[in-house]
């Protein structure tokens, strides 16, 4: 998606998710393992869970009018045009631990999350 800036310049318009080296290597590697390489990874955000929100990431071939993309070590990483601004400023990690491991969504505009970690408000 391209905008026009104040001086009459066309830019390229993207999210404001980051994306951490470790999150992006790891995705890449399960895109890669299923010989994808057609599939960007799609953040979302849904209404669901205790709490009232809920995030979904998963791989998407598809892209929706309004989607905002941005690039993190090779991988396209796509957001629609509603979650957004839920998701702006938001860190996506991949924690490996004997206590837990698996993608974690850490949002400054999140109110309050339910204990699973999965929906927030």
């Amino acid at each position: 998606m391209t905008v026009e800036n104040a001086a009459g310049t066309q830019t390229e318009q993207t999210h404001g998710v980051e994306l951490t080296d470790a999150a992006a290597v790891k995705a890449r590697t399960l895109l890669e393992q299923e010989g994808r390489d057609d599939m960007h990874l799609r953040i979302a955000v849904q209404p669901g869970g205790c709490a009232g929100l809920r995030y979904q990431l998963f791989f998407d071939d598809r892209s929706l009018d309004g989607d905002l993309f941005r690039d993190f070590h090779g991988l396209q990483v796509g957001v629609d045009r509603m979650s957004a601004p839920y998701l702006q400023g938001a860190t996506i990690d991949f924690v490996d631990t004997i206590e837990k491991q698996g993608f974690t969504i850490d949002n400054p505009n999140a109110g309050g999350s339910c204990a699973c970690g999965d929906s927030f408000n």
